[in-house]
């Protein structure tokens, strides 16, 4: 009984149908009032999990504001089971990542160090396969004067309406050589090699995994029919709102604890203050989703 198995439509129509049933359809829906982060009552740690079984996400809104102390970011990591965080290039000594504008020579010409919008993505596409994320936290220190939203799609939700409109769809972006994210080369040096891998995969647990970047440039997907017309089906499904379509801006003291949905982040505009939003990556699901 695997609802991923494109040869099992009774458990596929079983998993949709409970998946959809009571799915939330405004932001309001996902938000969780919590007193302290750092140490989550049982009824907002079982709100935020709740969610998280559902939608794959939740919003926290805390009374902290504008605290800038980093264990708020690991204390939630751990009460949900993240705990590897992924130390990626641009990250903090701590393995956490302070995103703001900046201008130095190791984040120069990477857009999340910029005002700049960035589209639709999973995070760390780019990963090899043993270093997937999984599991994602973002919590806003300071956010900006004008714009910063973020817009987030759960994937499992992506995947239903890829499947529903042709499941061949699915079929080319499990394919292992879907997406391939070529070598990243800074000054003649190798950072990265070039990366290929499927877009939708199985973990070994079974649950589903996404990566993905709406990006054109950077970006070989693999040159048959079958994969463009998946790319172009879900490009549309991404620019078309919809019920399962959520818009947040994250002001101070509020976070997002999710297993690294589809999400965006506008352009934005700093203050006297700039913005400041930690990021954790995990190799980690949240437990118990």
């Amino acid at each position: 009984m695997n609802p991923f198995d494109l040869a099992d439509i009774g458990a596929y129509r079983r998993w949709r149908e409970a998946k959809l049933d009571g799915y939330p359809q405004r932001l309001e829906q996902l938000l969780v009032q919590v007193r302290d982060p750092l140490d989550l009552s049982p009824g907002e740690n079982d709100a935020i999990l709740r969610l998280c079984r559902k939608t794959n996400m939740a919003v926290y809104a805390s009374t902290l504001e504008s605290d800038p102390d980093k264990e708020i970011v690991r204390a939630l990591g751990r009460r949900f089971g993240l705990e590897r965080l992924d130390d990626n290039l641009g990250a903090d000594a701590d393995a956490i990542t302070s995103l703001k504008v900046q201008s130095d020579a190791l984040h120069q010409g990477y857009i999340p160090y910029t005002d700049r919008p960035i589209a639709w993505h999973t995070d760390g596409y780019y990963n090899s396969p043993e270093r997937q994320i999984h599991g994602l936290l973002l919590h806003c220190v300071h956010p900006a004067a004008e714009g910063g939203e973020n817009e987030l799609l759960d994937h499992e939700i992506a995947y239903i309406l890829l499947r529903d409109d042709d499941p061949e769809h699915i079929r080319a972006l499990m394919h292992p050589d879907a997406m391939a994210i070529p070598a990243n080369v800074v000054d003649g040096q190798e950072i990265r090699p070039r990366r290929s891998g499927p877009v939708f995969c199985l973990r070994p647990d079974g649950r589903l995994h996404m990566r993905y970047t709406a990006r054109t440039r950077s970006i070989e997907w693999r040159d048959d029919a079958r994969t463009r017309a998946a790319v172009a089906c879900l490009e549309g499904i991404l620019k078309q709102p919809s019920p399962w379509h959520f818009l947040a801006r994250l002001e101070a003291g509020q976070g997002l604890v999710s297993n690294n949905v589809l999400h965006t982040r506008s352009r934005f505009t700093d203050g006297a203050t700039p913005r400041l939003v930690y990021r954790a990556r995990y190799y980690d699901r949240i437990r118990g989703t």
